[in-house]
């Protein structure tokens, strides 16, 4: 604290650092139970109450959800659709931006235009199961990764990103001998990397928490991603209470749904540290052109 600080000054950070500890401390809390209820022994849970820490710690919870054989598989899925979608993501976010980021491109507002419509106006579930089932995408992976391969709200931020890059280097670039896909990788790419890393991760949170998609498209249970399989296994648990060899298990329902959610998070928060020097950059990108 600076010495030439006044009364009023000192007064108003010493409030406004205490709101914000209630704060984080409110959004900690919640994260910190579910972790706890998690490793927290079934008799413990039993008894009900506000846990923040086990007073006997049990691994029976992730025990049970470890115990089908099909986890590992929903798990490399999971991780294919997240890794290879958001590629896909990247790919066609960043071909079609690139072009509408061009004033002299023919056509750039009427297809603007349609862009921005489908952020307003979706098909529908039922026209959207026909066009993938007309394509014969159901039962495979690509249903749930070719139908969202574009984000319309990511691909306006996007292109007005590459808006803000100046002229001079992409004519530099044409001068020596590239076209306009050479420009693209060589050139705008490398200088958008914080805002590839920001909208990677957000096509990754949202392939890795696939799930309604998956209900609609796939029949086939082995190619479930990881989020589906979990809720089957909650409700597993859930319907076997009473149950004799359940009963045997000592688990209860709550510990089963606390660990799912545990493990259906934290490989995605895994990522974070890995972009967390773009994403702070990243998120205001292409917020000053229009």
């Amino acid at each position: 604290m600076r010495q030439d600080q006044t009364w009023g000054n000192r007064l108003f950070d010493i409030i406004n650092h205490s709101i914000l500890f209630i704060v984080a401390i409110v959004c900690v809390l919640p994260f910190v139970y579910v972790l706890a209820v998690s490793f927290a022994s079934p008799a413990e849970v039993a008894k009900g109450g506000l846990i923040l820490w086990p007073k006997e710690w049990s691994l029976v919870s992730y025990q049970y959800i470890f115990s089908s054989d099909t986890l590992p598989r929903s798990l490399l899925v999971s991780i294919y659709i997240t890794v290879v979608g958001t590629l896909i993501n990247l790919a066609f976010t960043s071909l079609m931006a690139y072009p509408l980021s061009k004033p002299h491109l023919r056509g750039r507002n009427p297809i603007l235009l349609g862009v921005l419509i489908t952020m307003l106006f979706s098909g529908g579930m039922i026209p959207t199961y026909f066009v993938v089932n007309g394509l014969n995408l159901t039962n495979t992976l690509w249903s749930l990764m070719i139908p969202n391969a574009i984000s319309a709200f990511n691909l306006i931020v996007l292109k007005n990103f590459f808006q803000q890059i100046p002229d001079g280097l992409e004519d530099s670039a044409k001068i020596d001998g590239c076209n306009d896909l050479g420009v693209l990788i060589r050139i705008v790419l490398p200088l958008s990397l914080p805002a590839m890393a920001t909208f990677g991760l957000f096509y990754a949170v949202a392939h890795w928490n696939t799930f309604f998609n998956a209900i609609l498209y796939i029949n086939d249970n082995e190619k479930w991603p990881i989020q589906v399989l979990l809720r089957e296994i909650v409700i597993l648990a859930q319907s076997r209470v009473g149950d004799s060899s359940f009963d045997e298990m000592d688990v209860q329902p709550l510990t089963i749904r606390m660990a799912v959610i545990v493990f259906a998070t934290v490989p995605i928060l895994l990522v974070y540290p890995f972009l967390q020097k773009h994403f702070a950059k990243g998120v205001m990108l292409g917020s000053v052109k229009g």
